[in-house]
This record gives C-alpha cells, sequence and structure tokens, in this order.
C-alpha cells in the first residue's frame, strides 16, 4: 500500500545531507514550509545551497538558517525584503554568497529540470552582469542568454491538502513556486494542513501528481495560512 504520510517533519528531512542544493517554495512567506525549515534546522544539515524566490523574514524558517551560518549559497530573485536582516548581515559579512536570477528565469530554470530539458535562451539579462560567463547568442536581431536547468537534491514545499499518495492542492498565493520545484528535485518533502482520503480529491483539480512527490508531513498550523 503506497502511504507517503510520515510521522514527523523530523522524520522527513533527517537524511538531508550538509552540503545538499534545497529548493524552497514561497513568494514571500506565501508558501514558504517553515515547520519542514525548522526541523532542519534542529536537524543540523549545513553547507547548504538553498533555491528559493527570497531570504526569509525575521528568524523563522529561512531566515533562521541563515541566521545560525548554515546555508552557503542563495541562489533568488529577492533576497531582500521585508525584515530580511538575516540575509543581508549575512552577506555583507562575507558569510553566504548569493547568485541574482530574474524570477522568471528562476521559474524556468526549475521547469526546464523537472521537464528533462538541458537549458534554455532567454533575452532576460542580455547586456548585463547576470550574463557574464554565460554563453550568449543574436538570432533575428535579438540576444539571448543560455541558461541551465536548476536541479535539487530535495524541495520543501509546502500546500494545502494531498492524499497518502502525494497528490497535492495549494491555496491561492502559496502555490508560487511549489509545483515546478516538485518536479525539479530528486526527493520533494511537502508539509499540508489536511489530508484527504484516497479518491476524495476531483483529478481535474489536482496541480501536482503524487509520482513528483516522496514524503508528506501534516502541519496544523499550515491551515492558519489559508489568507496567502
Amino acid at each position: 500500500m503506497i502511504d507517503k504520510i510520515l510521522d514527523s517533519a523530523a522524520q522527513a528531512v533527517a537524511d538531508i545531507a550538509d552540503g545538499s542544493c534545497i529548493l524552497v517554495s514561497g513568494f514571500g512567506l506565501a508558501g514558504q514550509p517553515n515547520a519542514l525549515l525548522d526541523a532542519l534546522y534542529e536537524q543540523g544539515a549545513s553547507e547548504l545551497t538553498v533555491v528559493c524566490n527570497n531570504s526569509g523574514s525575521r528568524d523563522v524558517g529561512f531566515a533562521r538558517l541563515i541566521r545560525a551560518g548554515r546555508v552557503r549559497k542563495l541562489l533568488a530573485s529577492y533576497p531582500r525584503g521585508a525584515q530580511s536582516d538575516a540575509f543581508e548581515s549575512a552577506y555583507a559579512q562575507g558569510r553566504i554568497e548569493y547568485e541574482c536570477v530574474p524570477q522568471g528565469t528562476l521559474a524556468e530554470r526549475l521547469r526546464a529540470a523537472g521537464a528533462g530539458l538541458g537549458g534554455f535562451l532567454t533575452p532576460t539579462g542580455y547586456g548585463t552582469e547576470l550574463a557574464a560567463g554565460k554563453e550568449t547568442r543574436v538570432i533575428d536581431g535579438v540576444g539571448y542568454v543560455f541558461e541551465q536547468p536548476l536541479h535539487g537534491d530535495y524541495a520543501l514545499v509546502q500546500a494545502f491538502v494531498a492524499d497518502r499518495w502525494g497528490n497535492l492542492l495549494y491555496r491561492k498565493a502559496a502555490r508560487n513556486f511549489g509545483p515546478i520545484m516538485c518536479m525539479a528535485a530528486k526527493v520533494t518533502i511537502v508539509q499540508v494542513a489536511e489530508v484527504a482520503t484516497l479518491g476524495e480529491l476531483n483529478p481535474e483539480s489536482i496541480v501536482t501528481p503524487g509520482i513528483f512527490v516522496q514524503r508528506v508531513v501534516v502541519n496544523a498550523a499550515s491551515a492558519q495560512e489559508r489568507c496567502a
């Protein structure tokens, strides 16, 4: 019997090793899997490379990992957001590397990884510092930058509802990067507010099929984020 529901977030992140590349869902705080990130903090993994749209807020979740010096490199579009002083301080002190990736490029690099593509050409960043060291081409008079797919060892994602097979529904803006990160990672770990009975979810409404999900954790606090 397939049942991907685990007993705890600690169990779900127990095998994440030092130096892993972690894909973290979220746009601002909408859809950021803080229960999993807190479990990862307690687990102790370090030297992490993290791909996320932002750098977290205050001293919870992702920001807490940065503050503790556990993130070696961040790939993000908007690292400086509301109360992002954990990242700002770490970057100013040279304790974290940062790669700026335009938001659309970030999404497409993740999608390319999940779709098994070798990369893509985009005009975004052409002629700027973001294109330094990358292959460029001019096609029909338009300049393009070649961007490579962005794979992760693990994806930590917040969804709204899952069944025991790992089929997922999301809540409004909390959907953001979750679906493509699930596809781009070797192991996808998801925190949800609710678990549906198998067969209860309308197949036409499922956003992420369970084939892309390996572990699910129920986190009651996620239910408080329904306003996202």
